[in-house]
């Protein structure tokens, strides 16, 4: 191994990658002297960095402890932590209380102090996470709907979905059908500011809702409101931007949904409140501390506010929209589903937002993406700064503690977007090509324990979105520790074997199985290759379009072939669309989601990779097989939508695993 690549290792940062176990991709070693100088280490000249690995080997080698020590508690616990020499005296200060407790089984759960004294004097001292063992397990079988909240508009939404929405739509689903779960889109907290990034995947933080999904009858200084006539008048423009969506093809336009939202929540601001909701917000206040108060603060500037009380307007707009969600959860376990609102955490943040400016944390000029792969040649640059990992590391993984208290607050359960970020995260330099990027790894067995240890005090589930490139031993990692996986239909073939569609029976247990998702066409689309025919017309394909249409017709009819072969019917879009899922129920799938659109056969994907202004991504209404946009009250009196999920409620019955079903 040459200088630069043991320079290199000792900070996490890959030298070569491999797309596939037969190839190994070389990173230019310009991408790697830059990661390395980001981190703060010399580069200059050969010289340099020989010195400078030789210093690293020598200080890696002469370290008593790792950074982070995990220890998963009712696993054996060894005399010593690994690497420590015998005879060496080793003490734990417990989490919180500041107790001294000695190193051994019984440790509580928590993040801790652990420190180290050889017995030739050198001194250690590092972050010790006790986890437990496994995350709280998943229903044994459970079946949902996957929902992009701002497209579900009701007849009382001021232009896009709200939490009231969320709220009826859980009620409804788990009363009528038996559902147990309703995943949304990430709720994070958008940019302030005009035009916003509609991603919900970019949004300013991840640590805080965003207020614009606020039902605002629902907050209770609305009642007290001296200014009635102007709140109507509000109610009125968004229902004429809600009339605008649902009845004249418009898109859904966040921004002026929160310029109506905003003059409103300013009115309520003014209402005085109770003195047992002052001391609610102040106690929320209190316990958002001062990643809040920058929140409040950005976005306060970045909307143009004043300083001090724009900033606690911005305060407790959050602290609405935090009650709006709790609710939520709560009217969806009281309706009866043992799991609830599973939220959705983004993998990152927007370089402008509130987050990235935590000092230090992030990466500056650098972005977080994927290396080129089967489905995208180009690799993909998704504009989201990463976190350092040693700054992670130092500060005791407090930024992902945080994070995770803050979306348990109200979740049933949590779906980790990229989940294999926890162990590695494809670095791209500020002006460098997708491809021109490297992997930088991240301590995932610590960032696994927190998670698992945050889960555990939430009681809440969670499903990690695993879909592409996944290293083997990741997905054991996450399988071991009850994190489940995410199976796609139309991805699972059987790889090791003949390629064809992978039998039901061989499909892993411990995931969420459905057919689609909001990258991907929905169901019909994908039946009738429409899907195709819209990325030919906007110039996305790689290939000539005739031979997309093959291949795509082939894939489909393989698929109805298998469904056939199981005595599912599959003539005619409806039954086939049935069929499919019919098929998702009978793998042994913990949970399977029915993607909402597929209920009421909408062609159009609510994201289309690789395009920006050509397509209207995160802008559109849920709309029927002829593109008619429907309200929440049309959607559950739809006798396609009905259909479908009591078909999905008589099939889903509580099931154990079929003999030599896979766990992982």
């Amino acid at each position: 191994m040459d200088d630069l690549a043991r320079l290199a290792a000792l900070h996490g940062i890959a030298t070569a990658y491999r797309p596939a176990a037969d190839v190994t991709v070389p990173i230019p070693e310009a991408t790697v002297r830059t990661v390395l100088g980001l981190l703060g280490v010399v580069t200059d000249d050969a010289e340099s960095i020989r010195v400078v690995a030789e210093e690293g080997t020598r200080a890696a080698a002469a370290r008593l402890l790792p950074p982070t020590v995990v220890l998963w508690q009712g696993e054996p616990v060894a005399p010593l932590p690994a690497g420590l020499p015998p005879g060496s005296r080793v003490l734990v200060v417990a989490e919180g209380s500041g107790e001294e407790l000695p190193w051994g089984d019984g440790l509580p759960l928590g993040i801790h102090r652990i420190t180290a004294e050889a017995p030739d004097g050198r001194n250690g001292e590092a972050t010790l996470v006790v986890a437990p063992e496994r995350a709280p397990a998943a229903p044994e079988r459970a079946h949902g709907l996957l929902v992009q909240l701002y497209s579900l508009l009701s007849e009382h939404s001021w232009g896009m979905g709200d939490l009231r929405d969320l709220a009826e739509l859980a009620r409804w689903a788990a009363r009528t059908h038996g559902t147990d779960f309703i995943q949304v889109n990430p709720l994070h907290a958008a940019l302030s500011g005009a035009p916003t990034d509609p991603s919900p995947y970019r949004p300013s933080s991840r640590r805080f809702p965003d207020p614009v999904h606020l039902r605002i009858e629902d907050v209770p200084e609305y009642a007290d409101c001296p200014e009635r006539e102007v709140l109507a008048e509000l109610a009125s423009r968004g229902a004429a931007l809600r009339h605008e969506v649902l009845e004249k093809g418009a898109l859904i336009d966040r921004d002026a949904v929160w310029d109506l939202k905003r003059q409103a929540l300013e009115l309520l601001y003014a209402v005085p409140r109770t003195a047992e909701r002052e001391a609610e917000y102040r106690a929320f206040c209190e316990d958002g501390g001062a990643m809040l108060d920058l929140h409040a603060g950005w976005q306060a500037s970045r909307a143009g506010d004043g300083p001090g009380a724009g900033a606690d307007f911005h305060r407790w707009a959050v602290w609405l929209t935090d009650g709006q969600l709790v609710a939520a959860q709560r009217a969806a376990r009281e309706a009866g589903m043992t799991v609830g609102i599973v939220h959705d955490l983004a993998v990152g943040v927007h370089p402008g937002g509130s987050d990235a400016f935590e000092p230090g944390l992030y990466a500056r000029h650098m972005s977080v993406g994927a290396p080129p792969d089967a489905f995208n040649a180009r690799g993909q640059d998704w504009g989201l700064p990463p976190w350092r990992p040693d700054r992670l590391a130092g500060m005791r993984y407090e930024p992902l503690r945080s994070l995770l208290r803050g979306v348990f607050r109200y979740a049933g359960a949590l779906r980790i977007d990229h989940v294999m970020g926890l162990f590695r995260l494809w670095w791209i330099p500020e002006g460098a090509a997708p491809a021109e990027g490297t992997y930088v790894g991240y301590d995932g067995e610590a960032m696994l324990a927190v998670l698992v240890l945050e889960a555990h005090r939430a009681g809440a589930p969670v499903i990690g979105e695993d879909l592409g490139t996944v290293e083997p031993h990741v997905r054991r990692a996450l399988a071991r520790r009850g994190v489940l996986g995410t199976s796609v239909l139309w991805f699972e073939r059987d790889w090791a074997g003949d390629g064809g569609p992978l039998a039901p029976q061989a499909w892993r247990a411990d995931c969420l199985a459905t057919v689609t998702t909001h990258d991907l066409p929905p169901t019909a689309a994908k039946l009738a290759g429409g899907h195709v025919e819209l990325r030919d017309r906007l110039g996305l394909l790689t290939r000539p379009a005739e031979r997309e249409r093959a291949e795509d017709a082939a894939d489909t009819a393989e698929w109805l072939a298998l469904l056939d072969g199981l005595g599912l019917d599959t003539k005619g879009e409806e039954a086939a669309v049935q069929a499919l899922y019919g098929f998702l129920l009978r793998t042994p799938a913990r949970l399977v989601g029915v993607w909402l659109p597929d209920a009421v056969g909408d062609r159009r994907p609510q994201n289309l990779p690789g395009t920006w202004d050509q397509y209207p991504n995160w802008r559109l209404p849920l709309a029927d097989a002829s593109g008619r946009p429907l309200t929440l009250e049309e959607l559950m009196a739809s006798p396609r939508a009905n259909a479908l999920l009591s078909a999905v409620r008589e099939g889903a019955g509580p099931r154990t695993a079929p003999p030599g079903a896979r766990g992982v």
